[in-house]
């Protein structure tokens, strides 16, 4: 009983203030189980599709299109996805898209049955397209739930557990991934790992719809507003210089992003157990950058550790490129996973306390176009990069590039 109680304590501490009021703890649970379920999917399928298509075949081109697909479709929809949310009562929309986006991940577990693997390249591509429709009004969607359904004082320690949850089960689950690609012949242990994530997905989907805003803070949907399609005039003021911010740091993230199953697979090498181990040793250090996370948010704010985080994810891809064999990889992992755990859990913090209440949803559509614009200009660049100068050489100028936008956040942001 006195570990179940230590547990419990973890999750909702007194923090030197009075304890989680009752109204808000189910709704933190079902965040917490929200992600914990998830973090399967993205421990099998999000992290795995890369090296699965790039044993299948896949070009640069195509691992580019892995992002760029999607961004392409967010940045389409987005405006019309805001409008359509500001119509919905929030937690039932919500719980529709997810349900959609999430459909998609049951196809991945049979197409290595029907179709040859170029096919099954281009399957997946369009999947990971299909999903972005729903999944562009889900993300907007959840941000603004997180923000309503959890007070400010308390978005830090949320999103820090969080984290350090999702990092604990990616870190099993990536480890139990590779033990079955070694296992089970090729394609065959990929289908069970993305059968895993169709589990993980959907009871991510429950406790999502679980999750009900207190009454104080439910309102009814607002009428779409009219004339002006997206809201300008927010870009004069503290949004602004945060989306310039995060545009930057997004944009150098995804340069890399397309290379880095490249990387490994064609030029390092490494076997599946070694990039589940390696990945494991990045989420192990999420984990220790998640649990610090509230305490250097509070006393450096969420913009210096913002900024801290992208210094960290920039020395991943240095890193790897600079030691060139297995070990640099499993050195350069905790770099990214602190990187993720600190400016994953603060960049949206910052973001939402440089907004009113009444701007947030409008605030939302954009960082949406920011984030999507970023993913889709640098997953191209970064795949042409990669062509033109060599994935190594690549690596080495965006490892460096990220590195200018941590200074570019501190500074400027």
């Amino acid at each position: 009983m006195r570990r179940i109680r230590d547990f419990t304590r973890f999750f909702m501490p007194r923090l030197g203030r009075p304890i989680v009021p009752a109204i808000y703890r189910a709704n933190f649970l079902h965040f917490y189980l929200d992600i914990a379920w998830f973090a399967i999917t993205a421990a099998t399928a999000m992290s795995f599709v890369g090296v699965f298509i790039t044993r299948q075949g896949a070009s640069a081109f195509q691992l580019g299109l892995l992002s760029a697909g999607p961004a392409v479709v967010n940045l389409l929809i987005s405006t019309a996805a805001g409008q359509w949310l500001e119509r919905q009562p929030l937690e039932k929309a919500v719980l529709r898209t997810a349900v959609f986006t999430r459909l998609t991940y049951l196809p991945w577990v049979i197409l290595p049955f029907f179709l040859p693997p170029a096919a099954q390249v281009w399957a997946l591509l369009a999947l990971t397209v299909l999903a972005a429709i729903p999944g562009a009004a889900l993300n907007m969607g959840f941000n603004a739930l997180f923000a309503e359904a959890v007070p400010g004082e308390w978005r830090g320690f949320v999103a820090g557990r969080r984290n350090a949850l999702y990092a604990v089960i990616f870190i099993g689950v990536t480890l139990l991934a590779g033990w079955i690609l070694n296992t089970l012949p090729f394609p065959l242990g990929y289908q069970a790992i993305f059968a895993l994530a169709v589990l993980g997905a959907a009871m991510s989907t429950v406790h999502l719809g679980l999750i009900k805003l207190p009454p104080m803070e439910k309102a009814a949907p607002a009428a779409p507003s009219k004339g002006r399609r997206l809201r300008w005039d927010l870009l004069r003021g503290p949004l602004g210089k945060v989306l310039a911010a995060l545009l930057i740091f997004h944009l150098t993230l995804f340069l890399a992003a397309p290379l880095f199953s490249l990387y490994m697979v064609n030029d390092l090498r490494l076997t599946d157990s070694q990039i589940s181990f390696g990945t494991a040793v990045f989420y192990v250090a999420m984990l220790a950058g998640s649990l610090s996370l509230d305490g250097l948010a509070r006393r450096w704010g969420n913009q210096k550790v913002t900024a801290l985080g992208a210094f960290f994810f920039g020395c991943y891809p240095l890193v790897m490129a600079l030691w060139r064999s297995v070990w640099g990889f499993m050195v350069a992992s905790p770099f990214g996973g602190l990187g993720w755990g600190l400016a994953g859990g603060a960049m949206i913090n910052w973001l939402l306390e440089r907004v009113s209440p009444t701007e947030r949803a409008a605030s939302l559509v954009w960082y949406n176009l920011a984030i999507n614009g970023a993913m889709l200009v640098g997953s191209l660049l970064g795949s042409a990069g990669g062509e033109w100068l060599g994935v190594r050489t690549a690596l080495l100028v965006f490892g460096g590039m990220r590195m200018l936008s941590a200074l570019y956040i501190l500074k400027r942001g």
